[in-house]
């Protein structure tokens, strides 16, 4: 599916369950795409509890960017393709978002706009690597009422949030920003999550 944002157009593949419950929609990673094995497991286990999945590849990353540029037009034409995902795919579904590492910032930072229901972070990255000090807490303190469950890996350089901060924090042990094992945590960790929001 293609949609059209003030950024430019964005893709969007969708996966449906047989009986819906709720409506993900989910990106990438800065320069990722929306096919890593990560992302994968994500779709499966949200598809397994009844969720609609809408995997997005963000505008940048359609014009060939890998940069996302500066955050507000970034979140803005989220909201516009999220707004038009939901028109199509069922406006009265819940609406869960999320993404990994620059995409779980996007979905904190406009869960209170889209009155999303819950927030997934897969590698969300609390800072820069080498500099905690450049913390961006306030992006997962901005989803507030709004749950946000995180799996970072062990190793992430990019740092791994405290888990007062959001509902649950799931560490994968001796894992780096981008996973090379550990799937079956991620599944194990939102099957139950995933399955709170089937009406």
């Amino acid at each position: 599916m293609r949609i059209e944002t003030s950024a430019g157009p964005a893709e969007a593949e969708i996966d449906y369950p047989n009986d819906p419950a709720f409506l993900l929609v989910f990106t990438h990673g800065a320069g990722g795409g929306v096919d890593s094995r990560d992302i994968l497991t994500v779709r499966d286990t949200a598809l397994a509890a009844g969720g609609v999945v809408a995997r997005v590849l963000q505008p940048y990353r359609v014009a060939g960017r890998r940069a996302p540029g500066k955050p507000e037009p970034q979140d803005r034409s989220w909201i516009e393709l999220v707004t038009a995902l939901r028109s199509d795919l069922g406006p009265d579904l819940p609406l869960v978002q999320g993404g990994r590492s620059n995409g779980a910032r996007v979905a904190c930072r406009t869960a209170g706009a889209l009155g999303a229901r819950g927030i997934v972070a897969v590698s969300f990255p609390l800072h820069p690597p080498g500099k905690p000090e450049k913390s961006r807490r306030e992006e997962l303190l901005a989803a507030a009422p709004v749950e946000v469950v995180v799996v970072n890996g062990g190793s992430d350089p990019f740092g791994i949030p405290d888990p007062a901060d959001v509902a649950e924090v799931r560490v994968v042990p001796g894992q780096p920003h981008s996973f090379a094992r550990g799937f079956e945590t991620i599944a194990e960790t939102l099957a139950p999550w995933f399955r709170r929001w089937r009406r």
